[in-house]
């Protein structure tokens, strides 16, 4: 029988002979180098909004997310996995960034990731600077795509847009009446009666990635794969609908009446709001259960297309996956609707990883069907890809490594996961077992999650749990970056031209690069082009209802607004240096 070291020797001989590119070094407990194996390609799968409304997390028993299932019961399941944030730009911003809100400030949606830490490196970035083919499809990054962290993206990298054209209803809302301006213009609901292909959107995204998938690489590829749903809106092609007929809709199994009354103040304020009661009067309570699993049906299809195409193309042997979702999301528990609090409807996601044998990191690969019931934090994406791909460690990394766990998902553990909210010291701390929660002086929680996995009945105030509470206290940050708002631009208006025929006037731009900041006041989708010298279009994909972009232009460019069908609505000529494009009503 050949050794071990005789065995990896002669897998060099034989790579080096065939050529094989980008090969690392791995070393024997005596710190020699024994061997030098290919570096595994990296499929990372993030999914919007995603609570544990899975199958084999049993989040709701109708459910059905039978790729999800299939990938989890293919290698390791994380079911005590939690976001760093619950909501999407400082969730998105600590898993690609390595750090940890309390360390970067970013706390909210409302700042910029890169007016916070301008020269942090990306882990698309640091793949790329270590010899990888990095490329991306759909939302990684909350509404941009950072272009310099890529080498290719779908949309164009370089439109800071990464949703593809997907169709919506013309006339809005569907599901949902409006209440007013403090109602997020998404929160609405309905089938379409359309094929995948026909909705775009994801499906484009799933597409463009088997494609890659497909392939065969020169490289080792860093692969990332934004599924949007089931972010609101929820619509969706009307077949995932009908897998749920409205009559037999279950509503949340987290749900108590009343759930807030032994709860503080702080606590009290974050959970009830306007919308599960908006809801309610009109109706729309099981209707919206239903669009939110069928657009959970829809993601996972999407998800099984991507898996489809890993497992049928030239790199399923050799490509890790890990699939997450940013944060969860509440639909009536805690009187609450959205995301933004503390609670595990809110804070609880999928977290999935698979990892072939003969992994860089870990040679033995994942054993198919392991489950993990350890606290973790999507902040230790970073550190645990490295580490599995053989890159060098990010010195400035905030969590651990998830290495351990894959390999031994009862190994020692001695972290936990801390989800921080919107403001500095408004906190959650996640171990094995118990929750934590910490609103500034305001006001604490305590739940033992083994007895009360629906977090129904707040301890913090009896005294036999007194310990408790205080050893997760202390296991909670003390040191926290202060909260530090977008930058305020005054700017300058540009004059909207409303499409009256004819030619458009020509664009000669000139000078250096500025941004353009687009509003679609508008109640539509529209589709946004910058117009090249000569008419040429370039297309910069949907600007959404309400939605507000930055888009790259220089003085004197054309920019064309369109329906989604195409048909010119108006245009703006860029001035000399930022300025705002309103799109009216």
């Amino acid at each position: 029988m050949v050794n071990d070291m005789g065995w990896w020797r002669g897998l060099v001989l034989l790579l080096s002979l065939m050529g094989a590119p980008r090969l690392a070094s791995t070393q024997t407990a005596a710190g020699e180098t024994a061997a030098q194996i290919p570096r595994p390609n990296v499929l990372f799968i993030s999914m919007d909004d995603l609570n544990d409304w899975i199958g084999s997390m049993g989040g709701h028993p109708q459910a059905r997310t039978p790729n999800l299932d299939r990938l989890a019961a293919s290698g390791v399941l994380f079911t005590n996995a939690h976001c760093s944030a619950p909501a999407c730009n400082p969730s998105r911003a600590s898993i690609l960034s390595g750090r940890s809100p309390n360390m970067s400030g970013v706390y909210d949606n409302r700042q910029k990731m890169r007016e916070l830490m301008p020269d942090e490196v990306l882990i698309p970035r640091y793949f790329m600077d270590h010899g990888y083919w990095s490329a991306g499809s759909g939302k990684i990054l909350h509404y941009f795509t950072d272009a310099a962290s890529w080498d290719e993206y779908f949309p164009p990298k370089e439109t800071e847009n990464p949703f593809p054209s997907t169709l919506y209803p013309q006339e809005r809302p569907v599901g949902l009446p409006r209440a007013g301006a403090w109602q997020y213009i998404e929160t609405d609901w309905g089938p379409l009666d359309v094929t995948d292909e026909e909705f775009g959107g994801d499906c484009s995204v799933a597409a463009w990635i088997g494609d890659a998938l497909g392939r065969t690489h020169e490289e080792p590829f860093f692969l990332a794969c934004g599924i949007y749903r089931p972010h609101e809106p929820w619509f969706v092609p009307k077949k995932y609908f009908d897998l749920f007929p409205l009559e037999g809709i279950q509503l949340p199994p987290g749900y108590l009446e009343g759930d807030l009354e032994d709860l503080p103040a702080a606590a009290q304020r974050r959970g009830r709001n306007r919308y599960f009661a908006h809801i309610q009067e009109h109706d729309q309570w099981k209707p919206a259960i239903q669009g939110y699993l069928a657009s959970i049906a829809f993601a996972d299809a999407m998800v099984g297309r991507v898996l489809d195409a890993l497992q049928e193309g030239p790199n399923a042997d050799n490509t890790l996956v890990v699939l997450w979702s940013d944060h969860g999301w509440h639909l009536g528990e805690k009187e609450h609707w959205q995301k933004y609090t503390g609670w595990r409807a809110s804070t609880r996601v999928p977290l999935i990883f698979r990892v072939p044998p003969g992994t860089q990191g870990l040679k033995a690969g994942t054993a198919p069907g392991t489950v993990c019931a350890e606290p973790v934090s999507l902040l230790s994406l970073y550190p645990t890809l490295l580490e599995l791909a053989g890159l060098p460690p990010k010195a400035n990394n905030d969590g651990p490594s998830l290495v351990p766990l894959l390999e031994n998902a009862g190994a020692e553990w001695p972290h936990v996961a801390v989800t921080h909210l919107d403001r500095p010291g408004n906190l959650a701390v996640s171990s094995k077992g118990w929750r934590y929660i910490r609103y500034g002086d305001d006001g604490q929680e305590l739940y033992h999650v083994d007895a009360d996995p629906f977090e129904w009945h707040n301890l913090a105030q009896e005294p036999e749990h007194a310990g408790r509470l205080e050893s997760l206290r202390k296991l909670a940050p003390t040191e926290f970056a202060e909260y530090v708002p977008a930058k305020k631009w005054t700017l300058p208006k540009l004059t909207w031209k409303a499409w009256e025929g004819g030619d458009l006037p020509d664009s000669s731009p000139g000078g250096e690069p500025f941004d353009i900041h687009f509003k679609n006041a508008s109640q539509r989708p529209v589709d946004i082009f910058r117009v090249a010298p000569g008419g040429e279009r370039e297309a910069f994909g949907t600007l959404e209802q309400g939605w507000f972009k930055p888009y790259g232009s220089r003085a004197g460019e054309v920019w064309l607004v369109t329906t989604k069908g195409g048909d010119p609505l108006g245009y703006f000529v860029a001035g000399e240096g930022m300025a705002d494009a309103i799109i009216p009503d």
